[in-house]
């Protein structure tokens, strides 16, 4: 599924909620390899900013 919306994050755990859709929270954690997770339940992609990616 491509994902409906990208968001950049700071930190390698983020919650996701769907927004507007709507769906229970989840909390993801960003792989240190891809820089990036998609939620299961509404396809964001969360990817982590490149100065964090530096940091980790």
């Amino acid at each position: 599924m491509q994902p409906f919306e990208v968001i950049k994050v700071h930190d390698v755990e983020v919650a996701c909620d769907g927004g507007p859709s709507g769906h229970p929270r989840v909390y993801l954690h960003i792989d240190k390899e891809s820089h990036q997770i998609q939620c299961p339940y509404c396809s964001r992609l969360y990817v982590l900013l490149e100065d964090e990616r530096k940091a980790s």
